[in-house]
């Protein structure tokens, strides 16, 4: 299984250094995590664990790098079972230039040729069905998801715990197994550092990827609005004090490369590695597929 892995992680690599991409590293301990209603960054020595290199990879963005990407561990408290990990290997990449769409294509590449790798072909055995990552991937809105299988809209109505309560018991049971899914345009509420789509000021750029039935990537139109960022944070720490959870300090080297329009318009991912192995490898829990 580790053999395996390995030649996943590599393909992976090789998919986004043929693209142009160049990988990079940034602190895995970090003083300032973003403010995330549900994500908790674990403690260590005055500082915190990272959850995501989002904030730092942005201001390599801000300093002129243009296609960037990362594989490496991340650390969230509090989650474990047989798809969490207190610490998970995350890819996140990212395009200056372009938008949520654009990084979905790099997604799709990267799926495809792992599979090959692997298998010899783009359709393999996951959880007893069959899935095709060659056949054209189905995508779907938000909001046509929750009218089709909750039975209500919840861009023109939003209700955060009735959204996160439908998306475990109705979106996800009833999406599609045998190819990726790509669910899209979330509510602006559930997706605090995406810009808003110019088409709908109450959405999100922003899509999640699932294949058979797991949840593997998660990505935005990223905010490039320093003030309106500065907001999202300021009232997400607010949240989460109200929940009895660590407001953490704003990376205000982050928000000031914002305010000074340093951030290019751009599209960004992060992939759960270790649940793309799962999917690939058939795998049943996330220990099957990690070391240790």
């Amino acid at each position: 299984m580790l053999r395996q892995r390995a030649t996943i992680l590599q393909s992976l690599r090789r998919t986004l250094d043929g693209m142009g991409f160049v990988e990079v590293e940034t602190p895995v301990r970090i003083a300032a995590p973003a403010n995330e209603l549900h994500i908790d960054a674990p403690a260590s020595e005055g500082k915190f664990l990272r959850a995501s290199p989002e904030l730092q990879m942005k201001r390599l963005l801000c300093r002129g790098m243009d296609k960037i990407y990362q594989m490496g561990a991340c650390f969230r408290a509090g989650e474990e079972g047989a798809r969490h990990s207190p610490e998970f290997t995350m890819m996140e990449w990212y395009r200056a230039n372009a938008g949520y769409e654009d990084v979905v294509h790099d997604l799709e590449a990267m799926v495809r040729d792992a599979a090959l790798e692997i298998h010899g072909k783009t359709r393999w055995m996951y959880n007893g069905v069959e899935v095709d990552a060659g056949a054209p991937w189905h995508c779907l809105t938000v909001r046509e998801a929750y009218r089709d299988f909750a039975g209500w809209d919840p861009v023109a109505c939003y209700d955060a715990d009735r959204f996160d309560m439908d998306m475990v018991v109705a979106i996800e049971p009833n999406l599609p197994r045998d190819r990726p899914v790509i669910l899209k345009d979330y509510p602006l509420e559930a997706a605090s550092l995406s810009r808003q789509s110019p088409g709908d000021a109450r959405v999100a750029e922003r899509w999640e990827v699932y294949i058979g039935g797991m949840e593997l990537c998660n990505a935005y139109g990223e905010l490039t609005d320093g003030k309106e960022q500065r907001r999202r944070f300021e009232e997400a720490a607010r949240g989460r004090e109200r929940m009895g959870r660590v407001a953490y300090a704003l990376d205000e080297g982050f928000l000031g490369d914002l305010e000074k329009g340093l951030m290019p318009q751009s599209g960004g991912a992060a992939l759960g590695v270790d649940r793309l192995c799962m999917v690939l490898l058939d795998a049943k829990e996330i220990a099957e597929v990690r070391a240790g």
